[in-house]
């Protein structure tokens, strides 16, 4: 009981505090950075900013501490016996391969980067479990669940700009000059702000790869209508760039 007892015992709770205040101001900086990609579409916003930050801290401001590690029962290693921060820097290094493996991309947009993130982020609770900071891990355990549960809501209320990709193929002989598809695009409330083409060999069709920024708030299901009236158009795809 006795050693129980030294994880909650007053030196810890108060290291544990510290450590707190450490992760709300990385909440707040990850937030900021966040926002700032989020307001302007990208695919990385504030959830995983937030996420990234905090998880970073975490596994940071934990190493300032040794001596509070296990109980208060931590110490330096001595040759031979195991280094808890390289156990640390290959958890992480694998993590981070097994959070890339759950980001898909498909055509221009990316799916997958704040659940990459997440797993990331629990692998620094794990870690910070693993230490005997007991506080902290419940904590950062609330905040990430607040981050992924609330966040998204939150990044939707927010003014923000809407970029979206579009993806337009038609046969070779039938593809219309880029500046029509501008004009068609602004029609619907979209504005142009990036390109890329691509020619299908053996198949004579020609891509158009666009993202669109929305100028106000149109309705995507207008130029949806516009692109399925075009005779000349063989396939379309319009996906948000954010997912």
């Amino acid at each position: 009981m006795d050693i129980l007892s030294s994880y909650w015992s007053r030196a810890e709770l108060i290291t544990n505090g510290l450590i707190l205040l450490h992760l709300l101001g990385a909440l707040g900086v990850g937030v900021l950075l966040g926002y700032e990609r989020s307001y302007h579409g990208r695919a990385a916003g504030m959830r995983t900013y937030a996420l990234v930050c905090v998880a970073s801290t975490v596994l940071t401001v934990v190493n300032a501490y040794p001596s509070m590690w296990y109980g208060g029962m931590g110490h330096p290693p001595v040759p031979g016996s195991g280094d808890p921060t390289r156990v640390i820097q290959g958890i992480v290094t694998g993590i981070g391969f097994l959070g890339a493996g759950v980001i898909m991309r498909e055509g221009l947009s990316i799916r997958g980067l704040s659940t990459a993130a997440s797993i990331w982020a629990t692998a620094a609770i794990g870690v910070t479990i693993g230490l005997g900071f007991y506080m902290v891990a419940i904590a950062a355990a609330i905040l990430f669940v607040a981050i992924m549960s609330l966040f998204r809501s939150l990044e939707q209320a927010l003014p923000h700009q809407t970029v979206m990709h579009l993806t337009l193929v038609f046969t070779r002989e039938k593809a219309p000059p880029a500046d029509r598809i501008r004009a068609k695009a602004k029609e619907n409330g979209f504005e142009v702000v990036d390109w890329g083409f691509h020619l299908r060999n053996g198949s004579g069709q020609f891509e158009y790869q666009l993202v669109l920024q929305a100028m106000g708030s149109p309705d995507p299901m207008m130029l949806i209508t516009a692109l399925s009236e075009a005779d000349s158009i063989v396939e379309f795809r319009l996906s948000p760039s954010r997912i």
